[in-house]
């Protein structure tokens, strides 16, 4: 059974920090481009930021130089530094795990974990 169970979220005043947690099981970690997400109230889910098999890094621009995505395939998790934050960062944050293959995707999501910036 596949499980990606996040912690870490909460609340935070404008400016503060949090750090994401993903613990994965029930995958090869390593074979899979982990990202993290987030949904807002109203809006559509969007990449926040991904770390791919290879480690390369990619992040969405509203992010850039304040959030870091890192991976540790020996514990199986994925993180999410969160530096500098701001209200419109509020948002339920998500950890995903996918892998594509020639002929398949397999695309696991965790529960989501609610980080509100907030004075």
């Amino acid at each position: 059974q596949v499980q990606l169970v996040e912690s870490g979220g909460g609340l935070v005043q404008p400016g503060g920090s949090l750090r994401l947690s993903c613990a994965a099981s029930g995958i090869s970690f390593s074979l899979y481009n982990m990202g993290w997400y987030r949904q807002a109230p109203g809006k559509q889910r969007e990449l926040v930021a991904a770390v791919n098999r290879d480690g390369s890094t990619n992040y969405t621009d509203s992010v850039k130089g304040r959030f870091t995505i890192a991976r540790d395939n020996a514990k199986n998790t994925v993180s999410l530094q969160m530096n500098s934050l701001k209200p419109e960062d509020t948002a339920v944050y998500y950890c995903n795990a996918v892998r594509v293959g020639p002929q398949y995707t397999l695309d696991y999501w965790g529960q989501g974990t609610q980080v509100a910036v907030s004075s």
